[in-house]
């Protein structure tokens, strides 16, 4: 797939809240503290913008943005994401059979999609998710912080599966997030944006090594795989 170039504004009547240029070669990390307009920016690419709110986005890419089928999303956590009263086949937007198919993606089983969504740890919820958000093959998906509510063990194996993922279905992602040091493992590219505006955005071990804004360098060392930096 070619590269996903995209620009970006979100405003209401009284101000413009997010106003940035990105581009999505293959995986790529939105980073900024919190307010900053990352999550407007996931919700305005979904189409699910608050009311009040309107995005002028305009993209070139070799798909078009279609919620559902060429761009899914992978919630932050994954124990709020699916009913807890409804067993795990009947939260499904695809039929039976693809829904085994992407739960054997994920390494789960397909005796998982009797089960109800207490009866599984985090890390199976997780895998769980993915594996729904995988069901229509995406081109895009959004990942909006998915390793927040695990432990550091589970990161790594997530981050790992989201990579393997990628090599076999050739998704690009787009991942916002608070953690840089999840981050540098699992995106070849970041953009920091701060007050809805890009502060900084190159390859991830060029600017994450070399920052040259300050911003972009109190965030690094804000240790943000421990805490969210913030104002």
């Amino acid at each position: 797939m070619g590269e996903f170039e995209c620009s970006l504004k979100i405003v209401d009547e009284k101000r413009c809240y997010v106003d940035i240029s990105f581009s999505i070669k293959r995986s790529l990390a939105l980073v900024g503290e919190s307010g900053s307009g990352k999550s407007l920016t996931l919700k305005a690419l979904l189409g699910m913008l608050p009311s009040g709110f309107k995005a002028e986005l305009e993209y070139k890419s070799d798909f078009e943005l279609v919620r559902g089928k060429s761009v899914a999303y992978v919630p932050q956590n994954p124990f709020t994401a699916l009913s807890p009263l409804t067993k795990i086949k009947d939260q499904w937007i695809v039929a039976e059979g693809h829904a085994k198919e992407s739960m054997r993606a994920v390494g789960l089983g397909s005796e998982m999609l009797l089960r109800f969504p207490p009866e599984l740890s985090g890390g199976q919820l997780q895998r769980t998710v993915i594996a729904m958000a995988l069901a229509t093959r995406p081109k895009l998906l959004l990942l909006d912080e998915p390793t927040t509510a695990l432990d550091a063990d589970l990161r790594d194996v997530v981050v790992k599966l989201l990579l393997d993922l990628q090599e076999r279905f050739g998704f690009k992602m787009l991942f916002v997030t608070h953690d840089i040091s999840t981050a540098r493992k699992l995106c070849e590219d970041i953009t920091v944006i701060r007050d809805g505006r890009v502060v900084e955005s190159g390859p991830m071990e060029v600017v994450t090594k070399e920052p040259k804004r300050e911003y972009t360098k109190a965030l690094i060392e804000a240790n943000f795989a421990n805490r969210e930096f913030r104002r």
